[in-house]
């Protein structure tokens, strides 16, 4: 791999960036999960450069979210996009997910 700013790692900052933008606004019992990225990697980021991400809510429509995302470098856009999230009640959403892990009954 070049040793530029991965696309995968652009995807989780604007990710984390979502994330700790809602924190102070959901109550205990709550997160966010993701649930659709569409961001284009426009340029590439060397080694050692410092990279911003801006995300900006600009839809509520239930407990789903929409925000208008980008990240620069110092040199200017590197990627751009939209980022939806969801806001799930911790404790529900993961009994969901244990209950993907359980065992299936089998007959005998």
């Amino acid at each position: 791999m070049p040793p530029v700013f991965a696309t995968a790692m652009m995807i989780g900052f604007i990710e984390q960036t979502c994330i700790n933008g809602l924190r102070p606004h959901l109550s205990d019992a709550q997160r966010t999960v993701g649930t659709h990225v569409d961001v284009s990697h426009v340029a590439a980021t060397p080694e050692g450069m410092t990279v911003t991400a801006t995300v900006t809510l600009v839809e509520v429509d239930g407990r789903n979210l929409r925000f208008d995302v980008s990240c620069h470098d110092e040199s200017g856009l590197i990627g751009a996009g939209t980022h939806r999230r969801a806001v799930v009640d911790f404790d529900a959403f993961m009994r969901r997910v244990a209950d993907k892990t359980a065992p299936i009954p089998t007959r005998d």
